[in-house]
């Protein structure tokens, strides 16, 4: 009996920097999610217990949800959207971190001149310059930071309990998920390997 041969297509491998950015993706993904529930919480919209301030969105466009804006020590401050976060901090500029690409683009804006309900309200986002990359990476870390930050925060103020409901609905069987109780130390992951995997940062 003649033999059969068969050539078997395997998938192209990420690339390292592809992988890292993937589960950053993921993770920002999962955490933007949970930021929505946070807003919904039963007992209370914990974003604004946190002192996040809420901008209403225009009354011509109530599909557009809310803008949460959070100031913080030194002259920093946090704005959430559903399509990334912004950070910006007056010594330095700002960074956007768009979630579906997950690379933080730069400005020297440290604040925004209007509420970001869409993606074109933003200031002009570019990768950094030469000169800029020292304050540019104090910046993505910074966030990051902030983030791991508010996610242990919530495990310890609010338990893990609450952060698996928080979860309820967003696995359609399709999404990566990441287990709550390694949310914040995921996120402490991503900012010790961020600059050794985005080399065009």
């Amino acid at each position: 009996m003649a033999s059969i041969s068969v050539t078997v297509e395997l998938p192209p491998q990420q690339s390292d920097e592809e992988s890292f950015i993937q589960h950053a993706v993921d993770l920002l993904s999962q955490q933007i999610w949970c930021w929505g529930r946070d807003i919904l919480r039963p007992e209370g919209n914990w974003l604004l217990e946190m002192g996040f301030q809420r901008l209403e969105p225009p009354t011509d466009d109530r599909k557009t949800s809310s803008v949460y804006c959070l100031e913080i020590p030194n002259n920093r401050r946090v704005v959430l959207r559903g399509y990334g976060v912004f950070y910006g901090d007056s010594k330095r500029g700002g960074v956007f971190l768009p979630r579906y690409e997950y690379v933080p683009k730069y400005t020297e804006h440290s604040t925004l001149d209007k509420p970001p309900w869409k993606s074109s309200d933003l200031p002009e986002l570019k990768p950094p310059t030469q000169a800029q990359k020292t304050e540019y990476r104090t910046l993505v870390l910074d966030l990051i930071d902030w983030i791991q930050n508010y996610e242990q925060d919530i495990i310890d103020k609010l338990g893990v309990e609450y952060r698996h409901s928080s979860l309820e609905g967003w696995d359609n069987g399709k999404r990566t998920i990441i287990p709550v109780e390694d949310m914040a130390y995921e996120w402490e992951q991503i900012g010790m390997n961020h600059f050794d995997f985005i080399q065009s940062s």
